[in-house]
């Protein structure tokens, strides 16, 4: 029989707090070996069995309310876990056939398995009582990475006890060091309507980190995950009609009835360290649109996050206090070569790219018609003590003679169980091109300068605080990452704490405060910010809260050509948020606020203070288990200060249908309408409304072998015959007149395994 040798729970830095010996068993085990919660006679004694969770949240250190009890064996090719997930109300248990990855809002169970056991990295694989996936990979400090996609198995039944998921992790889907293993390990169970989270081995919320509590198992013995080679070829055929406005005077309409491109993306893994990954003419057709977010009146650039999964995965490698690699900088690349590596204390990650987009944006007959930008970002890590690191990072973006190259160090901390910091020094090189013209020749001008960065975090179950500084020299750049302004020293602070009465009803509530302040490194202020709240946490993750903003923005005429002199604006919010999942069929999410904001785009002259209020919220629906229905409206409305006449009202409806048939098949359907609606009394903002469809049939095998068939349709209030205004915009009608921009494809990829 084998045991598992388990010691008292406790909080410690060093050794781990619990241990367990895993066999190997003679037959794989089933799903239907353990439906009656416990092991089938012919399992019983055969894997070793751990128990006595304990909560993490909300009652740190209590024993879980609901039992739970782990099975772990391993045979020559998987290592199997068996969660026997015990329930005092089954019919409450929340479990949905869904699409993978989409499983936050129902009871889950978790396993994460630090297979270098250096406390740093950890393969995360979560399954819901149905087993749908939810895979991750986890960086101390930096969170969950849910862009991981692996092979692994996973089955789940919901019983009238409770629910069993059985899980079979392939060795070969896993990196971990040649000999004998000894791995760290941390179980979960997630349980929603009550908002617990409970642990095996106790991982309290008190203290700061996860992998520094984490348990350890003697992992199998003789067992590799070899070489590893993927190929995932994809063939995808369309044919689309959309708006070319490369050259704004004379926008066309292209139109393809069928149109063909295939391509590859491989993964080569060597000696269980090395992870090569290439891809030659990507595609991203079946990628899903991005959440809605308000793009109108904004000073900076509005930061989308990424959703092809081909940037998406190994991010955590090349991430930095300061944002270097912003992968969205890099539109349509041909070629894309990827290198990661854990060697002992180092992580090496190093990425090349291409890009098209260049050469797709300018009228034909530019020069730069056909020329790419080249992308190269190389990241070296080192592990330093107890949790702490310390990095380097080179990245680079060429194109036609111009260039931008950016190069520093960077440091992350951890002091003890409760504080931890990063800061980070770089410096910028920077080469520009400037067109003066047709028929003239191009020149260039050259700039550089540092940046800086720190930051110290205090993390704790009732006080949190932070505190952090940016300095950005005038002649800083970055093309390869996100970057909003030169010339600016930012400091920031943020506290908060929470009582936690824990009673049935009230878990918790607290206040937290925020300030902000940027100046010029003449010393001149440019924005300062308060931010005030009060929130309380009530059963069933039932969030509600008030809030108040108070901040003064610094306008100077090299912002804005029509100020004659730097101007004070005076931006004030109050308001109320909420979020609660009390329903098991229905979640919802809001925010609203009034007061005052800064009008940027007024019809003529400097900018000017206007009123403000604005609707932020999303409820989801989940009428059966298969379908769930995301629906999202935000509002920006702004009237003048005066006589309260509207200077423009911008609204955002979204609502996303998501129908699961089987666990590989489901049928997904996104509306979008978006509209400006400006006075142009008191706006140069242009009348804008846009309606789009997208509608995606996925039969998902599993990650990398799937069949997509898609169409998407966008309308807009444009003229149909493209005549331009004075101003030269394509001229708006009343109502939504042409449909510029539709496709219809169908992809196929297939992943190849040796």
């Amino acid at each position: 029989m084998a045991v598992a040798l388990v010691l008292a729970p406790r909080v410690s830095d060093a050794a781990p707090s619990a241990v367990i010996s895993v066999p190997r068993v003679d037959r794989s085990p089933t799903l239907e070996d353990f439906l009656a919660m416990k092991p089938s006679p012919a399992m019983e004694g055969k894997m070793a069995e751990v128990e006595g969770f304990i909560q993490n949240d909300p009652h740190d250190g209590a024993p879980a309310s609901q039992r739970t009890v782990v099975y772990v064996g391993y045979d020559s090719k998987n290592l199997y876990v068996v969660f026997v997930a015990f329930d005092s109300q089954p019919d409450l248990i929340r479990g949905r056939l869904t699409r993978r990855d989409n499983t936050y809002d129902d009871d889950r169970v978790e396993i994460m398995l630090d297979s270098f056991h250096d406390r740093r990295r950890a393969y995360v694989f979560d399954c819901n009582p149905l087993g749908i996936q939810l895979d991750q990979l986890y960086t101390e400090g930096s969170g969950s990475d849910d862009s991981f996609d692996t092979l692994w198995d996973s089955k789940g039944k919901v019983t009238s006890q409770g629910y069993v998921v059985w899980i079979a992790i392939p060795f070969r889907s896993l990196r971990f060091p040649a000999g004998n293993q000894n791995w760290g390990l941390i179980f979960q169970r997630f349980v929603p309507r009550l908002n617990e989270v409970s642990t095996w081995p106790r991982v309290s919320s008190s203290v700061a980190g996860m992998l520094n509590q984490e348990g350890a198992m003697t992992a199998p013995e003789r067992v590799s995950p070899g070489r590893n080679l993927q190929l995932t070829p994809y063939g995808v055929f369309r044919s689309f009609r959309s708006l070319d406005n490369r050259d704004p005077a004379h926008p066309v309409f292209e139109s393809r009835d069928f149109q063909s491109r295939v391509g590859f993306e491989a993964k080569y893994v060597a000696k269980d360290r090395f992870v090569i990954d290439a891809a030659l003419n990507p595609d991203f057709s079946q990628v899903e649109s991005d959440q809605p977010q308000v793009t109108v009146n904004q000073r900076f650039a509005v930061f989308f996050p990424e959703k092809r999964q081909l940037f998406l995965e190994n991010g955590s490698f090349f991430s930095t206090p300061i944002n270097l690699l912003y992968t969205r900088n890099i539109a349509d690349p041909f070629f894309v070569g990827r290198l990661t590596a854990k060697i002992g204390p180092y992580a090496v990650g190093a990425l090349f790219a291409d890009d098209r987009s260049p050469g797709e944006a300018v009228p034909v007959g530019d020069p730069l018609v056909g020329k790419r930008a080249y992308f190269t970002v190389i990241r070296l890590n080192r592990d330093v003590g107890k949790g702490s690191t310390v990095g380097v990072i080179y990245a680079d973006r060429e194109s036609q003679g111009a260039f931008n190259r950016v190069g520093g160090v960077d440091l992350n901390w951890k002091l003890g169980k409760n504080w931890d910091g990063n800061a980070q020094a770089i410096t910028s090189s920077t080469q520009l091109l400037t067109d003066n013209g047709a028929g003239k020749p191009i020149s260039y001008s050259y700039q550089a300068g540092p940046a800086y960065s720190a930051f110290v975090e205090r993390a704790g179950r009732q006080l949190y605080f932070n505190v952090g500084f940016n300095d950005t020299s005038p002649g800083f750049v970055t093309n390869t990452g996100f970057f909003l302004r030169p010339d600016v020293r930012q400091y920031n602070t943020f506290i908060r704490y929470n009582f936690r009465p824990e009673g049935k009803h009230l878990i918790s509530h607290g206040t937290g405060i925020s300030h902000d302040a940027i100046w010029s490194h003449n010393g001149a202020r440019l924005e300062e910010f308060l931010n005030a709240n009060y929130h309380f946490q009530l059963e069933r993750q039932t969030f509600v809260g008030v809030f108040f903003n108070l901040k003064r923005e610094r306008l100077r005429p090299s912002d804005f050509s029509a100020l004659t002199a730097n101007q004070d604006y005076p931006i004030n919010h109050r308001g109320v948020f909420f979020n609660t999942a009390f329903f098991k069929w229905l979640s919802a999410n809001g925010e609203t606020g009034w007061g005052t904001e800064t009008n940027y785009v007024p019809a003529t002259g400097p900018p000017v203070s206007v009123r403000a209020n604005y609707f932020n919220g999303g409820v989801t629906l989940r009428p059966v288990n298969q379908l769930t229905i995301d629906n999202t409206y935000l509002l920006t409305r702004l009237r003048a200060a005066r006589d309260s006449s509207g200077v423009f009202d911008n609204h955002i409806i979204r609502s996303r249908w998501n129908y699961q048939i089987s666990r590989e098949l489901s049928i997904r359907f996104i509306t979008q309408y978006n509209t400006t609606l400006p006075n142009p009394a008191r706006t140069s903002l242009l009348d804008g409304k846009q309606l789009n469809f997208d509608f995606l049939i996925s039969y998902l095998l599993h990650p990398g072998t799937a069949f997509y068939i898609g169409y998407n349709s966008d309308i807009e209030n444009i003229n149909p015959s493209l005549q331009l205004d004075p101003l030269g915009n394509i001229q708006t009608t009343r109502g939504l007149a042409t449909n510029d921009g539709r496709q219809f494809f169908v992809k196929l990829t297939y992943q190849f395994r040796f």
